[in-house]
């Protein structure tokens, strides 16, 4: 077969040139040309004609609505992540940097899923077939049926998965797959585009549940083109330090399931294992309550996660330094001046060094009030009641804002032994919480006196 002609496409004005240029002739711009299949001018069909299947105009109330099957992965974070488990069809793109458990995960999944009597395939171009099988024996995958190719060719690959028809296929990874169609060396942004849409055809018209896995830049985004997100169904990323053991894969897309889902996985010596209790890991374990130290119950997804926020406030220089971990530093700033205009503690003269432990990332505006009393415990040397939680987000004039799902959030500081909780006015249940005392506050300055009395 003869291999199709390619041309440079501008990705600023749209001009082409046969050969690739460092500077667009057509508009001046630099590196914005980029390979494409040139189209022929015989009217031959189209590769991507199978995609557009003749329909007809509907309306959207005369559409029946189904649910889409799911089939677990014997993974139960993995399946909240991905909403519940794979489906047919699906096309699933998981990312994170290199070493922190991308393979050994989906390896296990495809065990699990294999034992459950679906046949799997596992695509490898980055390893041979042997590093896979000691992969496999390492994480105690013994007798292990998934079927391993080895192979970076993309029509090659569609060859096996239309001759083998497996349920669930992992392309690892994307980068290393190239088209004959085009000239580009792997891993550039044309054969990183031209190969997923190509697998995306295959998993819709097949009904295979492809994941493909993905490299990501320094700056931790998914490497290649933003399109490749907007191709596939579901968007995972795997977070983590490689120094710690705990792993968190997010969901930032999800056609099947919720956005912003999180599964906590634990790395041992027989791979990642799921930790059904995650706020055990953010919370220290201290025998007596210390100064500077305030729990809070934060959301990720449906989740809600126990969180503790510590604060140190020493004597600083003519500059003092704000620093936080986990926490917007600009966001501390503008705490620090609520804190002192509405509340009358001031930190002018000191370093404020604020963290959140475990490692986690708190993006939400509910952790105001934690981090607040946190830092007046800290500036004032007394600890925070045994068994406390605080949350509500904090605005300019001092009020204290209620925080989505409230409710939720006591129920889980409840169910884990808190028995204090300094809360917004309109987040304070209805119906008591058992085991929980609740004190619901509408500013900072009565918050503060809260805890002065609790103390």
């Amino acid at each position: 077969m003869a291999k199709d002609k390619t041309i440079y496409t501008c990705t600023e004005c749209g001009g082409t040139n046969p050969k690739w240029l460092g500077k667009c002739p057509h508009c001046g711009a630099w590196n914005t040309l980029i390979e494409s299949v040139a189209e022929s001018s015989s009217p031959v069909k189209n590769r991507f004609a199978s995609l557009a299947k003749p329909s007809e105009v509907a309306t959207l109330a005369d559409i029946e609505a189904t649910d889409m099957a799911r089939t677990p992965t014997g993974h139960e974070e993995l399946d909240r992540v991905l909403g519940g488990g794979i489906v047919e069809g699906g096309v699933v793109l998981i990312g994170g940097d290199p070493g922190i458990g991308k393979s050994t995960l989906l390896l296990q999944a495809l065990d699990s899923l294999q034992r459950a009597g679906l046949d799997t395939l596992y695509v490898t171009g980055e390893e041979s077939g042997a590093q896979v099988a000691l992969r496999s024996r390492r994480l105690g995958l013994d007798g292990s049926q998934v079927k391993v190719l080895a192979e970076i060719q993309l029509e090659k690959i569609l060859a096996t998965l239309e001759a083998t028809r497996p349920a669930v296929a992992v392309i690892d990874s994307i980068q290393t797959v190239y088209s004959e169609q085009l000239t580009s060396a792997p891993g550039s942004v044309a054969q990183v585009r031209e190969c997923a849409a190509h697998l995306t055809r295959a998993a819709k018209s097949s009904g295979v549940c492809i994941i493909l896995v993905g490299h990501v830049t320094k700056e931790g985004a998914l490497a290649g083109p933003r399109v490749l997100e907007h191709m596939v169904d579901t968007v995972l990323y795997f977070e983590g330090d490689t120094h710690s053991s705990f792993r968190l894969v997010r969901a930032i897309k999800n056609r099947f399931g919720a956005v912003n889902e999180i599964g906590v996985f634990a790395m041992t010596e027989k791979g990642l294992k799921g930790v059904s209790n995650p706020s055990a890991i953010f919370l220290s374990q201290h025998p007596e309550p210390v100064p500077g130290s305030c729990v809070m119950v934060t959301l990720e997804g449906t989740r809600p996660l126990l969180v503790e926020i510590q604060a140190l406030v020493d004597s600083g220089g003519p500059s003092p330094r704000r620093l936080s971990v986990g926490l917007d530093r600009d966001r501390l700033a503008m705490l620090l001046a609520v804190l002192h205009r509405h509340a009358g503690i001031a930190c002018m003269d000191q370093d404020v060094f604020v963290n959140a432990v475990g490692g986690v990332r708190i993006s939400e505006p509910a952790a105001d009030l934690a981090v607040m009393l946190a830092i007046t415990s800290s500036l004032r040397g007394k600890p925070l009641p045994k068994g406390f939680i605080a949350f509500g987000e904090v605005g300019l004039a001092g009020e204290v804002r209620p925080a989505p799902r409230g409710q939720e959030r006591l129920k889980e500081a409840a169910k884990l032994g808190f028995s204090v909780a300094v809360v917004p006015k309109a987040n304070a249940p209805k119906k008591p919480i058992e085991g929980l005392t609740i004190h619901a506050v509408e500013r900072v300055e009565q918050a503060i006196e809260v805890v002065r009395s609790l103390a």
